[in-house]
């Protein structure tokens, strides 16, 4: 990168709310100094006190079994995730008793080094796995002949027809209001996580933004930003989007080549532990940003400061989304924001509760969040700007570090 595409770069460096390291311009990202951080891992303890929450929330509910299959929600309970295939692997966890796994045979050992359930049913290849899981229901609730189970939201539908048909006479229901109920509040041991993704997160932007020269694709600076988080110790990547690809709220294939005078905007998150980051930053790529790009910048982040203001405990979700978009009606860009103000986070990038209208969950202590209001204008540019939040009993804690208005 030469000299000057540095300094153009450093101009708009403001808006991304965090600097990181200058790279040596002949070696590229190889130059930063990343920290060298030991993967972060969860006690067998917090899982043990989840399942106890979880058997708790089943019996307030009045239901006696949840089945999970690998997933988000399999991984919260088990502390591990195997990955899906077509060959079945199955979470039974009852009410009351001793939770077990169903799994193939050859997957045993695997799944015991690396989970908390310590009973483990393996099926041969030959087998039918599905009648395992009657048996191994029969196991872990001996006396019930029928019920209602409550199945993990994202099984996949075959799957979901044949334990149906495998457990004749039991009711089946969606395990959401269960599996929502027991993530939506995070716990430290949670939160820790998610600071230490956004850190590196907010590093490898700082490290990418640096390198930006002219000439350049939107995925080759893409891969630089998937390469700035793993040499920082966790996998993750994002949108990279130049002018009026940016105007896109999730962008496109084959962006223009990156110019002077222009917006990039940075959408990205990372993994670790088992949680997710998600920020977004828009900067101008320029010696001096039009009058325009300042305006709406400055908008989105009065939109942006106006939610984080207003977030208290018992906010409705919806009022969280209203007191954004007023902001950006009132300067004449109402419009122009075309999606929701955010979404919670955690082990999922996406996941309750939605700062969206017509959501009047209440914000309470420990949910997770994102605000991201946007300016979007078709053939023009786009603005976004994306903090990770937590509420707190004093209000909304912004744990990534904000963009400074223009």
């Amino acid at each position: 990168m030469e000299r000057r595409d540095f300094v153009i770069v450093a101009a708009g460096m403001a808006a991304l709310g965090r600097t990181g390291r200058r790279a040596d311009p002949r070696s590229g990202l190889r130059a930063t100094r990343p920290t060298a951080v030991q993967e972060p891992s969860l006690s067998s303890e917090v899982f043990k006190r989840r399942l106890e929450r979880a058997q708790a929330e089943l019996a307030a509910r009045r239901l006696d079994l949840l089945i999970a299959t690998p997933s988000t929600n399999y991984e919260y309970l088990t502390g591990y995730n195997p990955g899906r295939s077509e060959r079945l692997i199955a979470l039974l966890l009852p009410a009351a008793g001793t939770p077990a796994i169903v799994c193939p045979s050859f997957e045993v050992e695997r799944i015991r080094r690396h989970s908390v359930i310590t009973e483990l049913h393996g099926w041969e290849e030959q087998d039918d796995p599905f009648a395992l899981v009657g048996d191994t229901l029969r196991g872990v609730l001996p006396r019930a002949r029928s019920g209602t189970v409550a199945l993990e939201s994202s099984t996949a539908y075959q799957t979901s027809l044949r334990l149906a048909a495998a457990l004749a006479g039991w009711k089946f229901v969606d395990a959401a209001p269960v599996t929502e109920r027991l993530r939506v509040i995070k716990a430290p041991e949670e939160i820790a996580l998610i600071r230490r993704a956004i850190a590196i997160t907010q590093d490898a932007m700082a490290a990418t933004f640096a390198q930006l020269a002219v000439g350049t694709t939107e995925a080759e600076v893409a891969e630089v930003l998937s390469r700035a988080m793993l040499e920082r110790g966790a996998p993750g990547g994002g949108l990279v989007q130049f002018g009026p690809s940016s105007a896109l709220p999730h962008g496109g294939p084959a962006g223009p080549t990156l110019e002077r005078e222009t917006v990039v905007l940075i959408d990205c998150g990372c993994r670790v532990g088992g949680y997710e980051s998600d920020i977004t930053r828009t900067i101008w790529f320029g010696d001096h940003p039009s009058d325009e790009f300042v305006k709406v910048f400055n908008v989105v982040h009065d939109a942006q400061t106006a939610a984080i203001a207003l977030g208290r405990p018992g906010t409705p979700c919806q009022e969280m989304d209203r007191a954004a978009r007023q902001v950006i009606a009132a300067a004449g860009y109402g419009a122009f924001f075309t999606h929701r103000l955010g979404h919670g986070l955690g082990m999922d990038g996406h996941e309750p509760a939605y700062l969206v209208e017509g959501n009047r969950t209440p914000l309470e202590p420990g949910m997770v969040f994102t605000d991201e209001p946007g300016i979007y204008q078709p053939g023009k540019f786009g603005v976004r700007i994306e903090d990770d939040c937590v509420m707190t009993e004093g209000g909304v804690e912004v744990l990534s570090r904000r963009a400074t208005k223009l």
